[in-house]
């Protein structure tokens, strides 16, 4: 069985250790405790709450990145947990990468005639999540491209 929460160590230190039996760490529980009641309604005890596989069905990768308290270190420990679970969160489509990676590789495929929308959607919601005010003018084009597309000229 894991550590408690707070154990002695030798020397007078305290170590932390994972959450009761789960594989968890107390952030990433807590974190999946709020997530249940905002995704599921689930209210979670306080003693010996393992997550349910209804609520990590239902979780997303955006659901993690809008968690209060849910890092990136909290997040990659969440998402591993569930896939020990049996259940894939799938990640955003550009997670991982810089705004300027982002960009490129939409130019990229767009070039390619790839590119699909929700690519275009992701990297624009990315965008907005990181405050950025400025959009390359490769992808300004391939906006107006769709816009114009959409319209019907060409």
């Amino acid at each position: 069985m894991a550590e408690d929460a707070a154990s002695p160590a030798r020397g007078g230190i305290a170590t932390f250790g994972r959450a009761h039996s789960r594989g968890l760490s107390n952030r990433a529980l807590n974190v999946l405790k709020m997530l249940a009641a905002e995704i599921t309604g689930e209210c979670a005890t306080r003693e010996q709450w393992i997550p349910s596989t209804a609520l990590l069905r239902e979780m997303t990768f955006k659901h993690l990145l809008t968690a209060r308290n849910c890092g990136p270190r909290t997040t990659a420990e969440i998402v591993q947990w569930a896939q020990s679970q049996g259940v894939t969160i799938q990640p955003l489509l550009y997670a991982g990468k810089s705004l300027s990676e982002t960009w490129r590789d939409l130019s990229a495929k767009f070039t390619a005639g790839e590119l699909t929308h929700a690519e275009i959607a992701a990297a624009l919601e990315k965008s907005v999540r990181r405050k950025s005010t400025t959009i390359p003018i490769a992808v300004q084009k391939i906006l107006l491209h769709l816009l114009n597309t959409a319209n019907g000229k060409s």
